[in-house]
């Protein structure tokens, strides 16, 4: 089975409220949607979310990568699903000069995979999730369903304690505060989150690389009282080599994530002795197979991993998430499925936003296991990238 068609499109999605942390603040999100046609007429789709601020990449700079990019010449007329798998992981866009992470086109990337899994699997009657046990066998773990943690962004004073009794109210076993906002008193924030919360929820915070290198000891400690289980990117990228003493000083776990886009990444961490645990994202790291790759290194290198998500996915990255969440172990915290609470257009038929308690059903479908809305979509894509057919 061959691909006859492939096209691409940015979408402006509106959120339902800004999102602000110490590296951005939105109210809308640009993506790129990819729609994949096969000759039996199968339809996939995937998407990816540019970050700027994260990997280099604009909405702008996604688009021209894919048509720079021989798309056509890497794709294989695939007899099964795990031909479909081999072709995803081998899949390479046009190199992008002075990207020495190798992370300046993931979210295109990922797009296209996701495209590309999405459209094989239904053809062929497999689950995202299986492409888990071809690549990665050893993390390899069916669930049935999966649970993920909350989250505080910017909320401070009466918003942040009722944010606090909402995610006690709703049973959420783990919770992420965002911290390092300018104006904002962090040891004040936490102590009263973690007041209302209690003392058995999972508390980890995430600064957005907000902290100076001769700050981020002093910051971390002012918060350990609160019992943190890990602290996300206390300084910015250009000054993950300082993560290595940070953790000696503080001896709380630290996790990656703006330097955690790619292997290259992950091997200097490790050189390098920069994090505990990595944040993987699929936008951010390229796609479902690259995610699992890096998920093999962390464990490899007896690292811990979450998985993350990127503020504005649509349905599309929600689902490709729950598979990877379900089927793969010992991930330490999971993010995503926020579709309802956050985004005004989701785009899929069906709702997968996590329910009480953070719990979600596994998705049994083939492909992404999602439907995209086509009105949906038309209302909020742009003009449209003929990649082949």
């Amino acid at each position: 089975m061959r691909v006859v068609e492939l096209t691409a499109c940015p979408v402006r999605i509106p959120l339902k409220k800004p999102i602000r942390h110490a590296s951005h603040t939105r109210s809308e999100t640009d993506n790129i949607v990819v729609r994949c046609v096969l000759a039996d007429g199968a339809i996939g789709f995937g998407e990816g979310v540019p970050r700027e601020y994260v990997t280099g990449e604009t909405i702008e700079s996604g688009l021209e990568l894919l048509r720079r990019s021989d798309l056509p010449g890497q794709l294989e007329d695939c007899g099964d699903f795990a031909a479909a798998v081999s072709m995803a992981e081998r899949l390479r866009l046009a190199p992008v000069a002075g990207d020495d992470r190798r992370c300046q086109g993931n979210a295109a990337r990922c797009a296209v995979e996701l495209g590309l899994l999405d459209a094989f699997g239904k053809h062929f009657g497999e689950p995202v999730s299986a492409a888990t046990q071809r690549i990665a066998p050893e993390l390899f773990e069916p669930k049935e369903r999966v649970r993920y943690s909350g989250a505080i962004t910017s909320a401070q004073g009466w918003k942040a304690r009722f944010a606090a009794w909402k995610m006690w109210i709703y049973g959420f076993h783990q919770l992420k505060i965002k911290v390092g906002i300018a104006g904002q008193d962090d040891v004040k924030r936490v102590g009263s989150i973690r007041r209302r919360v209690g003392g058995n929820i999972d508390l980890r915070v995430d600064a957005n690389e907000a902290w100076r290198p001769d700050e981020a000891v002093q910051r971390i400690q002012e918060l350990k009282p609160f019992a943190l289980s890990s602290v996300e990117q206390p300084v910015a990228h250009a000054e993950v080599g300082s993560i290595r003493e940070i953790r000696r000083q503080t001896d709380v776990p630290v996790m990656l994530d703006e330097s955690l886009c790619s292997m290259v990444d992950a091997e200097r961490a490790v050189a390098q002795e920069s994090c505990d645990l990595f944040n993987i994202r699929l936008s951010k790291c390229g796609g479902f197979v690259p995610a699992l790759r890096l998920a093999q290194f962390a464990k490899k290198h007896g690292l811990g991993y979450q998985l993350g998500c990127q503020v504005g996915e649509t349905a599309i990255l929600s689902a490709a998430g729950r598979h990877f969440a379900q089927s793969v172990r010992d991930i330490r915290y999971l993010e995503g499925s926020y579709d309802r609470h956050l985004v005004k257009e989701a785009l899929g038929k069906r709702d997968l936003t996590f329910g009480w308690g953070g719990w979600a059903p596994a998705l049994k479908g083939p492909g992404l296991s999602v439907e995209v809305e086509d009105t949906a979509l038309a209302r909020v894509a742009g003009p449209k990238e003929i990649l082949l057919g």
